[in-house]
């Protein structure tokens, strides 16, 4: 839930919405977060990026005060969230993975409900809730019960649910998963246009495209610890900045091509038998022209040079070693056979 708070104690750094510290949570013998540290600046969008149970879902629900941590600190708008939950409640507004929504109320009198809980007005509760159904183009259905809605439909509804009270940190829990592009496009805009207004959210997400789009700044996090972070063209830097691919004229020969290079201590090259390509990180314009020198010398016939930059799934592929929701390209499959410390 979402709503005017009262001011908080001075905790944390000034300018960091979210401060995280040495968090870690056991459940039973499973650590699920092994002494994370995470920054989130007021007025941003951090992406928290991992594979299915790397503890993302564990994260977001202790810095809502749904569940409590073992050890480490986390402040969220200068609340801790161990000390102060009920003051931390009111500035957060949260959407889980799955909608949670009142199916025996309509769409407008669920929205109304969690307005008046804020303690907005009446009127206020109404004008928001109108505002917010017409956002997520649900106003024709909003006097249907939510039971009638379809899938993306509630999740629109419990998206809106999250943003009734303006909150300051708003946490999106993987919140377009199963919707329409569309409906995805129209998430985007509103958090967008959230975060223009001064709100700081923290995603998580598979979807790499999505944390490209919304995203200032990406965490990586796996088996509970953050194993990189830093921008969009950051992280792509650490992969190996530009990708060479080179298609030979003569497909068969790609695996001598490749042995010839790993000869020259060009050791990065990999091959893509499915789409005839030959790839090669560069570490810059040097290795290129030595790639395309140890080529030519060998006699290699080849049909076509091309460069590229990593993609967001090629990153997270490099990174933690495991593919993302979307498809990886056949590219970034062979690219990378050690994960990025």
């Amino acid at each position: 839930m979402t709503g005017i708070a009262t001011a908080p104690n001075t905790r944390g750094t000034a300018g960091n919405a979210v401060e995280v510290h040495g968090i870690v949570k056991h459940f039973g013998s499973t650590k699920a977060l092994d002494g994370v540290d995470l920054t989130v600046r007021e007025g941003t969008v951090l992406a928290l990026l991992g594979p299915n149970g790397a503890g993302k879902t564990t994260l977001v629900r202790v810095l809502s005060t749904l569940i409590k941590p073992d050890a480490g600190s986390a402040f969220v708008g200068g609340y801790d969230v161990v000390r102060q939950p009920k003051q931390l409640r009111r500035t957060i507004g949260l959407t889980g993975q799955y909608a949670s929504v009142d199916e025996l109320l309509s769409g407008y009198e669920n929205l109304y409900l969690i307005g008046r809980l804020l303690d907005l007005s009446s009127r206020d509760s109404k004008a928001r809730a109108a505002e917010l159904l017409e956002r997520f183009s649900l106003t024709e259905a909003a006097k249907r019960t939510a039971k009638t809605y379809s899938g993306g439909m509630r999740r629109r509804l419990d998206l809106a649910a999250s943003m009734m009270g303006r909150p300051r940190v708003l946490y999106l829990d993987e919140p377009t998963t199963g919707l329409d592009p569309r409906t995805r496009n129209e998430v985007w805009d509103e958090v967008q246009r959230m975060v223009s207004e001064g709100s700081t959210v923290l995603l998580t997400t598979q979807y790499m495209e999505e944390a490209e789009q919304l995203a200032d700044e990406l965490t990586v996090i796996d088996r509970g610890k953050v194993i990189a972070n830093g921008g969009v063209a950051e992280l792509k830097a650490r992969v190996g900045g530009q990708i060479l691919q080179v298609r030979p004229a003569h497909p068969a020969e790609l695996p001598e091509m490749a042995r010839c290079l790993h000869e020259s201590g060009i050791t990065s090259a990999t091959v893509s038998p499915d789409d005839g390509l030959l790839a090669v990180p560069l570490a810059g314009e040097e290795q290129l022209t030595a790639v395309i020198g140890v080529l030519g010398g060998r006699g290699f016939a080849i049909a076509g040079i091309d460069t590229k930059v990593p993609s967001l799934d090629e990153v997270f592929l490099a990174i933690t070693g495991k593919p993302t929701a979307g498809p990886a390209t056949a590219p970034a499959a062979a690219l990378v056979k050690e994960p990025v410390a």
